[in-house]
């Protein structure tokens, strides 16, 4: 997956993986997460905010992230496609992980004492809202099952877009290296575990109606430092072999 060096990029300086660079690249991934944040916090309407503000936004990262990779070094190009990859794989791990909850009582497991869960209750909810639609209905349709799934992914390829932004550029603020493996799976794990404090702080489970009890705080604090565990490695094996971070200065 590598791609030819070039020694220098013929882009303005806040379009390469630059600190400007790194803080637009986190801005613009951080508008998938602020999409639901502004439902939940009433400050926009999740549907009006997915056209206006995150559909633009995403468009223009990846679209920089491209402009880079055949116009600048192509090192802005590596770190959304890692940190999007990488988030993507932490996603899959974090569902994969609760799918036994999910489906306890179908799989007859409550014998084994996992308990059965609605942890992906929120999926079609999400859809709905992106559609326009009324949150609570009693069924959802096909559309807005697929719009929210595609939005929980969003979620988790713009919080490894966001990883990158911050670890890999607080290393090469400091003339470091990508890392080691362990120090980058700790640092996702950390992020991961932020994102599921700020879950629990924030309006989320009251506004879809979600009890927090222990039960649900160990399950979903234990998916989300999975993700991080799928990001982190995922990032520690890729960046490496992209030569992400800067050389370490003699």
């Amino acid at each position: 997956m590598a791609i030819s060096e070039r020694t220098a990029s013929r882009l303005p300086s806040f379009l390469q993986w630059t600190g400007t660079g790194r803080a637009l690249v986190f801005v613009l991934s951080a508008t998938s997460i602020w999409c639901l944040l502004a439902e939940m916090y009433h400050f926009l309407d999740m549907q009006t905010f997915f056209y206006t503000i995150l559909l633009p936004a995403t468009t223009a990262l990846y679209g920089i992230a491209i402009l880079d990779r055949f116009r600048g070094d192509g090192r802005l190009w590596r770190a959304v496609v890692i940190g999007t990859l990488g988030g993507l794989v932490g996603a899959v791990a974090y569902d994969i992980f609760r799918l036994p909850f999910v489906f306890s009582d179908a799989w007859g497991l409550g014998r084994f004492g996992i308990p059965q869960m609605p942890l992906f209750k929120v999926f079609p909810r999400f859809g709905a809202m992106l559609l326009g639609q009324p949150i609570e209905q009693p069924s959802y349709s096909l559309a807005a099952n697929l719009f929210g799934w595609a939005y929980h992914f969003s979620n988790g390829a713009t919080f490894g877009v966001m990883f990158v932004a911050m670890y890999a550029g607080a290393r090469e603020a400091y003339g470091q290296a990508v890392g080691k493996p362990a120090g980058a799976i700790f640092w996702a794990m950390l992020l991961a575990a932020g994102i599921e404090a700020c879950l629990l702080v924030s309006p989320y489970a009251a506004f879809f109606g979600i009890a927090i009890t222990p039960r649900f705080v160990v399950v979903t604090l234990t998916a989300h430092l999975i993700f991080g565990v799928g990001l982190g490695v995922y990032y520690a094996w890729q960046a490496s072999r992209w030569r992400l971070a800067a050389p370490v200065a003699a």
